[in-house]
């Protein structure tokens, strides 16, 4: 069934917006709703552009025209931190974000997000930080009848004194909610190693680890975070296809990618969606899933991505199928709801995709 849906080049938004799907790579930081960005800046009568939401937009997003760089990507978040300012909205862009990608049809959403980030403009401990997202993320949970897991990130470029705190804080809430860790941050500048000891002491306390690595960085960034940090997952990856033998030790490892490609392309990590390396990684025996790294910030939903990954980056449909598996057989859940996930996700692709091509959608 799923081979013959291939033999048309291109399909529609309304085709992937009705697949089920599953999101491993999503921050909250980046999740803001324009809308909720006017109004927290008009309440708070921020030094923003509030009564020209195209000119704040320009402030927030990366938009058709602007420079394709990391810089300018990164630029967008230190407008993104005015807007933190209070518990209530952190406990309201949890809800709002997890919301967005119910509407999206993904079934399971894990969105990590940064306490430090979070709590900066009014000196919020980690741990209030991580219960506000914790309450918020179970009450959208139950709202909007979608699975989701939290990861807490923390940044390399940030200190390893600020780091024991946040993972800390952690640890003591991986029963409460908090399935993984993540180590995000300046890879092309700042080493990853000084973090090895902290994070793996808190993966044989029960926390699942995922690394960025290989983004802004080279295939040796993914080689560090397989083998001293034995990472479960690696954010983004995109790189390690520079590297042969980086290749062969990925497809070996069993490690999945968090794959993120509008955002690769806006933060310049590849020159145009036509060569992103998504399909060769597949090829190669490695593991990929489909992800939306800051929506808010690319104007975008995880549609989007399905479309630009068939349309534009060749994957086939059941490429897309194999990705959305590989995302539910590793997302951080306990064994049985992580067999739930799969078994559901399966059916539902397969079901809407009988639906598909018997209402002859395209």
């Amino acid at each position: 069934m799923i081979e013959l849906m291939d033999t048309n080049s291109t399909r529609s938004k309304k085709f992937f917006r009705i697949l089920p799907k599953i999101e491993l790579h999503r921050h909250l930081e980046g999740s803001l709703r324009l809308s909720t960005m006017l109004e927290i800046a008009q309440s708070f009568d921020l030094d923003l552009p509030y009564s020209d939401p195209p000119f704040l937009r320009q402030l927030v997003q990366v938009l058709p025209g602007e420079p394709y760089t990391y810089r300018n990507f990164l630029s967008k978040f230190k407008t993104l931190r005015l807007f933190y300012r209070t518990p209530e909205i952190i406990h309201r862009i949890t809800q709002e974000a997890i919301g967005d990608a119910a509407e999206d049809n993904v079934r399971h959403l894990e969105m990590r997000f940064t306490p430090v980030a979070l709590g900066v403009i009014r000196q919020i401990p980690a741990e209030e930080i991580i219960d506000i997202v914790v309450t918020a993320a179970e009450e959208a949970r139950k709202k909007h009848q979608i699975s989701t897991s939290l990861i807490v990130s923390m940044n390399r470029h940030e200190s390893l004194h600020l780091a024991e705190k946040v993972v800390r804080a952690a640890v003591d809430r991986r029963n409460d909610g908090i399935a993984g860790l993540d180590l995000a941050g300046d890879e092309a500048n700042f080493p990853a190693a000084p973090f090895a000891d902290l994070l793996g002491n808190a993966r044989k306390d029960g926390l699942l680890l995922t690394i960025h690595a290989g983004e802004w960085g080279g295939a040796e960034n993914v080689v560090e975070a397989l083998q001293l940090f034995k990472a479960d997952r690696i954010g983004h990856g995109v790189r390690v296809m520079e590297d042969a033998d980086a290749v062969l030790l990925a497809a070996e490892s069993g490690a999945t990618f968090e794959v993120c490609p509008t955002s690769n392309l806006q933060s310049g990590v590849c020159s145009n969606l036509s060569t992103h390396p998504m399909k060769r990684m597949m090829d190669a025996g490695i593991k990929v899933t489909l992800n939306t790294d800051d929506p808010g910030v690319s104007a975008i939903k995880l549609t989007h991505e399905y479309v630009n990954a068939h349309n534009v980056m060749q994957l086939t449909v059941g490429d897309l199928r194999k990705a959305t598996l590989d995302a539910a057989q590793n997302a951080f859940l306990n064994g049985s709801d992580r067999r739930h996930l799969v078994n559901n996700i399966g059916k539902e692709f397969d079901q809407k995709i009988k639906i598909l091509e018997n209402e002859k959608v395209i």
